[in-house]
């Protein structure tokens, strides 16, 4: 195991990702103080999403809004207000 300051790991992140995928495990440091463990995901992890991501909407479906007045007829009767 390994022992990386927060500065390392901002600095050399793409390298140490492709140690992590490696099978290299990590300690990450704050001022000399451990506060967190980089380890490879293994199988029997248990990574279960609490709150599935919701599908988006899809814009295109809607109907199209045709206005009733010309854009130049509404910017004008906003700037009629100055």
């Amino acid at each position: 195991m390994k022992t990386i300051s927060q500065r390392e790991l901002r600095n050399d992140n793409a390298a140490i990702m492709q140690g992590v995928e490696d099978g290299e495990t990590y300690t990450l440091t704050r001022r000399g103080v451990p506060v967190a463990r980089l380890v490879p995901v293994t199988d029997d992890t248990d990574l279960r999403c609490a709150r599935p991501a919701r599908s988006r909407p899809v814009y295109s479906d809607l109907p199209r809004v045709s206005p009733t007045v010309s854009t130049a007829e509404l910017v004008d009767d906003l700037r009629g207000d100055r």
